[in-house]
């Protein structure tokens, strides 16, 4: 790669980057400031000084190309996102930084059948794409808790999970191949179209969850399964503790079985879903449980699932049929909604540990809350031992006490075997955290690689590392 130009002063170099973008990409370049506002924030609630240069609206890989080469050429940040939903601050942008919008991008290139693979540019939304895969018989599996909004692209990015994980697997498994934009305006294609393939070093999946530090994801050719058809069993089962609830998860996990989704929500989590929509799913309960099989045997598995649930005291009630399965769900996403009702910002924490110790991460949450004098509404994709503790901060401003309780809680999932981020990543949220879960010389030769892609520093400066 080529070094960029040494501008005498930020303030100097993003003028020139503007004015030559505006040249390079005329009509895809917006200066309003309600545009400005608007791009530089996701969902994380928290946000950067001051608002970004500009914000590119790409509609075409060329055009990505051409914001790239600006933005190395005169060493301005340069901040890549889809839909905005990330959680972690991942797309935050500030004073001097420019916006790189992917969302225009957005075609579907290829539904191929005979290979299960689709290839599909990065503003296609998720959702959107599994309703063209339907006509084939097919779908993309990660299923995010944001897919009616999320771009596949930020969940490649984010490396992104979802309800149905357990089973299915988190984005990299999904993934066959990509095309990236580097930091200078290359483009590189990664991966493969075949079911095997193991040439070089696997470069596709160091992109995925790289939180677009490493490259612009522009295109990604993707592993379909087919559609799951027939009836998903579903039921719900009330627990007198959350900590037996995940025992019992535990146990489910050891005799082998593999539920679709299996999601725990605490008391905190019931109450504000209770609020906010008008129903409580365990009424007297400290703890419930959302189990779903599918496939052939998914009845015989949910009755084999629903034994080892009784023996831990639960009351389970077996969904009558797929309207009333659909809508146990839609409640259960209807989670953040109702803990964004309660005012204020979320701070919305993602840490996963092996799935049998997932109980004592709950008793740990529970000890933490009694020693900062919080609330912290717990739900877990169960099945894989994530959970989403989450805080419930009054105003954009996170207190100190907050973060003190956070790193608490960081340090529990360490601990336990865990890791701070199952899915939501590291962004401009845990950075400080990530060199306890990586170790000194593990971070050092992470920051090498960053160096080696992005040499200027230029790609989501200040996120991750």
């Amino acid at each position: 790669m080529t070094q960029p130009a040494s501008p005498a002063t930020p303030d100097a170099a993003s003028a020139a980057a503007l004015e030559e973008l505006l040249r390079v990409l005329p009509g895809r370049v917006g200066t309003d400031p309600e545009l400005l506002r608007e791009r530089s924030l996701d969902r994380s609630g928290q946000s950067v000084p001051g608002l970004p240069t500009a914000v590119i609206l790409a509609g075409s890989v060329e055009d990505v190309q051409a914001a790239c080469r600006v933005a190395h050429a005169h060493g301005v940040p340069l901040v890549t996102r889809g839909a905005g939903t990330g959680l972690a601050g991942g797309a935050l942008a500030g004073t001097g930084e420019l916006v790189l919008d992917l969302s225009g991008i957005d075609r579907v290139l290829e539904i191929n059948t005979a290979n299960r693979l689709a290839v599909v540019q990065a503003g296609v939304i998720n959702a959107a794409l599994n309703e063209r895969l339907a006509e084939h018989g097919l779908w993309w599996a990660p299923d995010p808790a944001s897919k009616a909004i999320s771009t596949v692209g930020g969940n490649i990015a984010m490396n992104a999970g979802g309800l149905l994980c357990a089973k299915y697997g988190v984005t990299r498994e999904a993934v066959l191949g990509l095309k990236v934009v580097l930091a200078d305006g290359t483009l590189i294609e990664t991966g493969h179209r075949t079911v095997k393939g193991v040439t070089g070093y696997d470069v596709t999946a160091l992109m995925i969850g790289s939180e677009g530090t490493l490259g612009v994801i522009v295109e990604a050719t993707l592993k379909l399964l087919p559609a799951v058809t027939g009836p998903t069993p579903t039921l719900g089962a009330a627990f007198g503790s959350v900590q037996e609830a995940a025992r019992a998860v535990a146990d489910v996990s050891a005799a082998g079985l593999v539920p679709a989704a299996m999601e725990l929500l605490d008391r905190p989590s019931l109450d504000a879903l209770a609020s906010h929509t008008g129903t409580d799913a365990a009424p007297g309960a400290d703890a419930y449980l959302l189990v779903q099989t599918d496939g052939a045997s998914g009845e015989a598995e949910l009755g084999a699932i629903a034994e080892i649930l009784r023996s831990h005291g639960a009351s389970c009630s077996v969904a009558a049929d797929q309207d009333e399965a659909h809508a146990l769900f839609a409640l259960r996403r209807e989670l953040f909604p109702s803990l964004e009702a309660l005012g204020g910002t979320l701070l919305v924490e993602d840490v996963a540990v092996p799935r049998d110790r997932l109980a004592e991460a709950f008793a740990g949450i529970r000890a933490i809350e009694e020693r900062h004098g919080l609330s912290i509404p717990t739900a877990a994709h169960a099945g894989d031992g994530n959970l989403h503790p989450t805080f419930v901060v009054p105003g954009a401003e996170v207190p100190t006490e907050v973060w003190d309780a956070a790193s608490e809680l960081f340090a529990l999932g360490l601990e336990l075997g865990g890791t701070l981020s199952g899915e939501h990543g590291i962004g401009l949220l845990k950075r400080r955290w990530l060199k306890d879960e990586l170790g000194e010389a593990q971070f050092a030769l992470q920051r090498g690689i960053k160096e080696l892609f992005d040499p200027s520093g230029i790609l989501n400066p200040g996120k991750v590392f």
